[in-house]
């Protein structure tokens, strides 16, 4: 019998682990004939992809956070073939916030994570597709602006060494007293949605920004895009808000955001409007935003909880019933 052929793409600033070296070679003395590739600049991560194409490699590997996830099925994503005839896509999450990790309860332990992939046969998943006026770009996880997109920014290197997430959250907190809204229209099937926001999540995944939840109900096998808009606050509610969708509080969105579930969006403002794509901040006037179903096949965790219930009947796009009115 053939042994598995994998090829992990790692961060370079990953390189030195020695839990990612020993979890390699647990898997080598499984039989998985597993090569590795160290990213160092950009455009390695693309290569490194054509190149296990051309090798006939069954699975490729992201090694590092959502920004590496997000490259590597970036890749795949670009290719002519059907999702079935490229390699299965897993993840060893290695990043500060491993936003997509937490939320698809995928282990951070490199050999747990090592042996899901081993384990676990891969799943069609959908990818998020923004079209601005410099091109196409892909994100396996989430699209974000304003508050959530400024707070990863803004976010110390250091700062994000030392603490991790919570670096996220503190300057978060240390942001809350001055946001910038930022005027908008947000439209798509049957959802209209115009003024000052504080915060945008389109979701394929459901958090960013070390544990934003801005679209807690998002599934990555449903075909649709979940959308979050959260608009100006103003005095102590906004303040008490603010800290609530940064912690991922379910019951603040449910109260103030205007949601909706879409095959696409299209999102205009005045002003230059950047959007984070899980860590690559694109700049324009006009997005448009689409959900490509199963894109790319991914390994996964038994009961993820971003995949559909198979028993539950199929997503229909529109408007939620519940957050305010455009």
């Amino acid at each position: 019998m053939t042994p598995p052929r994998w090829r992990l793409i790692l961060n370079g600033k990953s390189a030195g682990n020695d839990e990612v070296r020993e979890a390699v070679a647990a898997l080598r003395d499984r039989g998985v004939a597993l090569d590795v590739r160290v990213t160092w600049e950009s455009g390695d991560a693309e290569r490194y992809v054509a190149e296990a194409i051309a090798d006939g490699v069954d699975t490729v590997i992201a090694g590092g956070g959502d920004g590496t996830l997000s490259e590597v099925a970036t890749t795949l994503a670009h290719r002519d073939e059907d999702a079935a005839a490229l390699p299965s896509l897993g993840l060893l999450p290695l990043g500060t916030a491993n936003d997509f990790a937490t939320a698809a309860t995928i282990p951070v332990d490199p050999v747990q994570a090592l042996d899901l992939i081993h384990r676990q046969p891969p799943q069609p998943i959908d990818l998020l597709r923004l079209q601005a006026p410099d091109g196409l770009h892909w994100a396996a996880n989430l699209a974000s602006g304003g508050f959530g997109t400024q707070v990863t920014l803004e976010t110390d290197a250091g700062l994000k060494k030392m603490l991790g997430g919570l670096a996220y959250l503190l300057t978060g907190i240390a942001k809350l007293g001055k946001i910038e809204p930022i005027r908008a229209r947000v439209h798509g099937e049957g959802f209209e949605w115009e003024g000052d926001f504080i915060a945008l999540g389109i979701g394929n995944g459901r958090q960013a920004g070390g544990g934003q939840g801005l679209c807690p109900d998002a599934l990555i096998d449903d075909g649709l895009l979940d959308v979050t808009v959260v608009p100006e606050l103003s005095g102590a509610v906004g303040a008490t808000v603010g800290t609530l969708v940064t912690q991922g509080q379910h019951a603040a969105l449910e109260r103030v955001a205007a949601r909706a579930q879409l095959r696409w969006v299209e999102i205009e403002s005045p002003q230059p409007l950047n959007l984070n794509l899980d860590g690559e901040p694109v700049q324009s006037h006009h997005f448009r935003i689409d959900c490509v179903p199963a894109r790319v096949r991914m390994h996964l965790p038994p009961g993820c909880p971003l995949l559909r219930d198979p028993a539950a009947p199929p997503a229909r796009p529109g408007a939620a019933a519940h957050g305010p009115a455009s």
